[in-house]
């Protein structure tokens, strides 16, 4: 079913491909918004990680694989060890990856990495990392241009994900150090799509509001538990 459901995303979601002019004009939307908020502060962020080379090896690295391997032991650590909560949290993840095609499809946005190369000839100065420093793949490649949606940046989906992934293992681990990297892995995820130049903050919230929404919607939808009810009790009969 995931599988299925992963494809379908990712077939929909490279076809619904929008023109750079409407992707930037959305750009420039979310700033304006981040500004009224008080929330523009990715160049700052990008611009200080610029000077720790290594940190920006690192957060190309986990933006290219934790989400996926998170996700994937997210979903065994369900079905092993919390069989009951499997369905409820299998139907949030499907529910919420899906609802992230509406985004892609009403609100094409291009990502801060692109503004200075696709957009109108306004510079922001942001570097797109994933093709100037060490990484495993990079959307310049002509394999990921030919198959990726490169305007698909509203909701966050690794973010998303991300927040899935806390409320899964939050009150199920034990340890204090597990609960602390439960607690971590989404802000880390938000700091490493922004220090990369692959979405903006707002994105990171579109992120947890489609998968709060997902979660809602699932409860309704998921029967509650995979045990079978106690047995009914034996009347107790008294013989002469």
């Amino acid at each position: 079913m995931i599988g299925i459901v992963y494809v379908t995303y990712e077939s929909v979601r490279n076809l619904s491909k929008s023109g750079a002019e409407a992707a930037y004009a959305n750009a420039l939307r979310i700033i304006d918004w981040q500004q009224s908020l008080n929330l523009w502060h990715e160049l700052a962020i990008q611009d200080w990680a610029l000077s720790h080379e290594p940190l920006i090896i690192a957060s190309n690295y986990f933006y290219g694989v934790a989400y996926m391997v998170v996700t994937i032991f997210g979903l065994l650590f369900l079905y092993r060890r919390f069989p009951d909560d499997y369905p409820l949290w299998r139907n949030t993840l499907l529910i919420g990856t899906l609802l992230g095609l509406i985004g892609f499809a009403t609100f094409p946005l291009m990502p801060p990495r692109l503004l200075d190369r696709m957009g109108d000839g306004q510079f922001f100065g942001f570097v797109d990392t994933l093709m100037s420093y060490p990484t495993l793949w990079s959307f310049e490649t002509p394999t990921m241009q030919a198959i990726s949606n490169q305007f698909a940046a509203m909701p966050s989906l690794h973010c998303g994900w991300a927040f899935w992934g806390m409320w899964v293992f939050l009150p199920r681990v034990r340890s204090w150090w597990a609960k602390t990297l439960a607690v971590l892995y989404p802000i880390v995820t938000t700091t490493v799509v922004v220090v990369t130049g692959n979405h903006f903050l707002l994105d990171a919230v579109g992120g947890l509001v489609i998968f709060a929404v997902g979660y809602a919607v699932a409860r309704l939808v998921t029967r509650s538990g995979r045990r079978p009810g106690p047995a009914p009790i034996e009347p107790i009969l008294s013989t002469p």
